[in-house]
């Protein structure tokens, strides 16, 4: 409740509000607003009374952090990590307290631990959450995650995603499953087994980087399970690594005696891998695999394709483009020691751009050929070696990621001059572009459509969605990792993931509460962005003792969104339990 407070300051007294919270059993104050001297506090009133208006007033951000506390309400996660990593006899937030503050900020707008305190003294994190503020530090969170070891992560991870199974309705039938990487600044002599170099996604080869698996479920895109792993481990190594854990997740959320099949891509179909999941009976797999090693199917003459029916196919008939549809040709062939379902695409749209790129790379290699060409008639220094000339040219062709074979290099002597041609070759060239736009799809789901494989191969996008939700600058942003010590780096990890889930969490609940279809479609980084608008004003007046906190009045968007939690704002600003 808020109250008067005087300070005395050199003999003179002066008043402030307080805003008092019991938090861990203990009175403390959340939230102080300065008033001033008497003769201050008393100009004031007669001016407020004059014009009815309050004293002071403060706003906080409000809607996005309610969200946030109802989701919370939702996954349970204090719960979850404090039965597993018990408060002890430290003061303060208990560490499931300090995970969920983390994921929060994630959440809404990431900030470093050490921005923590200063984000949630803006907001009403009081009024939803009262905390001591001034423990939100990252020396706290040092301290407290210290505490939390990697088998600790391991069980918070399971029940985390066991609680957010427990929500949903129906288990998962058909899986996504894939790896990313998210680079760090990590010096070369810090010990970590996690941050390692390796190819990084985001083109930061030069940099340490740590790299997560991530399986998806294709329904309700929800993650399913994750899992971190060194930065330069190759991702067929790593799903090699988990697939045994990851199946029994995977069969522990099925309860049903019907298949389930998960979905990856060419990166990981080493024969182990294919191998493991035909050991087990009730999981199938759809995956890609590279046209270069069947070059007879991915050159099929196109008479033999014919149109599928998927989501794509849909959208560009009905803007016009039906000369743009995905087309498939479907076959066997023994593959991984059985005869699998070969389903070969060819994607017009994917085929033009892939020319075009290869003939703008190859111009960019022909332009530097004629100023290599020229150098080497000159003499000029470094230019008189033809094998130095030759590995410039290769080096060239890997900054621009073509092969080498699209242009022969001869050298020759002259009387007067070094003679050195080059000549396109045009066979590698037609080579290349004759599996342009095509795609191998193999799987062991030998009874389901074309359609249906095609489909379930392109839902792939739904992991990388998530993966891309995870690097987006605005919310949850991983990339790139600010913590020095695998510990900390597993910890931070959980509460992305956590945040990830919740966003998505909150995808569901907006399109499933019937509001304006323009919020179906919407992601959640747009609902969040719109309550974030949403404030809660603390309001003191003259003629009442104690403060007044009210909710501004929210937009059209702004109420369906509360409405989709059960809630609603009334005329005079009150946050209350919406009437059915």
């Amino acid at each position: 409740m808020a109250h008067l407070h005087k300070k005395m300051k050199k003999g003179r007294p002066y008043y402030y509000v307080r805003e008092m919270q019991r938090i861990d059993g203990k009175p403390t104050v959340v939230s102080q607003i300065y008033l001033g001297s008497v003769e201050n506090i008393a100009a004031k009133f007669k001016e407020s009374a004059a014009a009815g208006r309050p004293v002071e007033i403060r706003a906080e951000e409000f809607g996005s952090l309610f969200i946030a506390n109802e989701l919370e309400r939702l996954l349970g996660t204090i719960e979850i990590i404090d039965s597993i990593v018990p408060k002890g006899r430290s003061a303060g937030p208990s560490v499931g307290e300090y995970f969920y503050f983390a994921w929060v900020n994630r959440l809404i707008d990431p900030k470093s631990k050490r921005a923590l305190e200063e984000w949630y003294g803006r907001t009403a994190v009081q009024h939803l959450r009262p905390v001591q503020i001034e423990l939100l530090t990252s020396q706290q969170y040092w301290k407290k995650w210290d505490r939390v070891s990697e088998d600790a992560i391991e069980k918070i991870g399971k029940a985390f995603f066991h609680k957010v199974w427990t929500l949903q309705q129906l288990p998962p039938e058909c899986v996504v499953f894939d790896t990313t990487n998210y680079f760090t600044y990590m010096a070369s002599d810090t010990e970590s087994d996690l941050c390692q170099r390796g190819h990084n996604k985001a083109s930061k080869h030069h940099l340490r980087q740590v790299g997560l698996a991530l399986l998806v479920d294709r329904t309700t895109q929800l993650p399913l399970y994750y899992r971190p792993y060194e930065g330069n481990r190759h991702d067929s190594k790593v799903f090699q690594q988990v697939i045994d854990e990851m199946f029994g997740v995977l069969l522990g959320f099925n309860q049903t005696k019907q298949r389930l099949t998960i979905v990856f891509d060419k990166g990981m179909n080493s024969d182990e891998n294919i191998e493991a999941i035909d050991d087990q009976s009730r999981i199938h797999f759809i995956t890609t695999y590279s046209p270069y090693f069947v070059e007879d199917l991915a050159t099929t003459e196109l008479k033999y394709f014919a149109p599928v029916a998927i989501r794509s196919n849909v959208a560009r008939e009905e803007n016009g483009h039906k000369d743009d549809n995905v087309t498939a040709y479907r076959t066997k062939r023994e593959l991984w020691g059985k005869e699998r379902t070969i389903v070969v695409t060819h994607n017009p749209v994917t085929m033009r751009k892939k020319r075009y790129t290869l003939a703008r790379k190859l111009e960019v290699v022909r332009e530097s050929l004629l100023e290599f060409r020229r150098n080497y008639r000159d003499a000029k220094p470094h230019w008189r070696d033809p094998d130095q000339i030759t590995e410039r040219y290769q080096r060239l062709c890997e900054r621009l990621h073509i092969g080498s074979q699209y242009y022969k290099l001869e050298f020759g002597d002259r009387r007067r001059a070094p003679e050195m041609s080059f000549r396109k070759d045009d066979y590698q060239i037609k080579k290349t572009e004759a599996v342009f736009g095509r795609n191998i799809i193999v799987t062991d789901n030998d009874d389901w459509t074309t359609d249906e494989i095609v489909q379930l191969s392109l839902d792939r996008y739904f992991v990388e969605k998530q993966f891309r939700a995870s690097k987006a600058g605005r919310h949850v942003n991983i990339n790139p990792f600010f913590h020095w010590t695998d510990s900390k780096i597993r910890c931070q990890l959980l509460t992305c993931v956590i945040a990830l889930t919740a966003l998505r969490i909150l995808e569901l609940k907006i399109a499933a509460s019937g509001v304006a279809t323009r919020w179906k479609s919407q992601s959640g980084r747009a609902v969040l962005e719109e309550m974030r608008a949403l404030h809660s004003l603390l309001l003191w007046y003259p003629s009442k003792k104690t403060a007044e906190r009210v909710v501004e009045m929210p937009t059209k968007t702004q109420a369906e969104v509360l409405r989709a939690f059960g809630w609603q704002v009334s005329a005079g600003g009150v946050l209350q339990q919406a009437s059915v």
